[in-house]
């Protein structure tokens, strides 16, 4: 039986964005019937104090992340992958920052 059969309602992953930052951060989750009631839910409880201009929810089943474990020989440089590093051309003098 999957979480969301157990609850009746699914798991939201809830990201703010402070006034003074760029970035969402995550701050917590929470279970909504839908999106619509998750993003009320989410501002009621992780904006109560005027700390955020911005909140995403995502449903936890969509998220695909990669796991700690894979993290040397997923990020490792894909040396074998040439059209990464164009090296193969000349750049004109006149294309700036380049």
């Amino acid at each position: 039986m999957s979480d969301t059969q157990r609850s009746g309602w699914p798991l939201f992953e809830v990201f703010v964005r402070g006034k003074r930052g760029l970035n969402h951060v995550h701050v917590g989750s929470l279970r909504a019937p839908d999106p619509d009631m998750a993003l009320r839910n989410a501002r009621d409880l992780y904006t109560r104090r005027n700390e955020g201009v911005s909140i995403w929810v995502v449903r936890s089943a969509d998220i695909t992340a990669s796991s700690p474990d894979e993290k040397d020989p997923f990020f490792a440089p894909a040396a074998d992958k040439v059209y990464r590093h164009p090296t193969f051309y000349d750049i004109p003098d006149t294309v700036p920052h380049m």
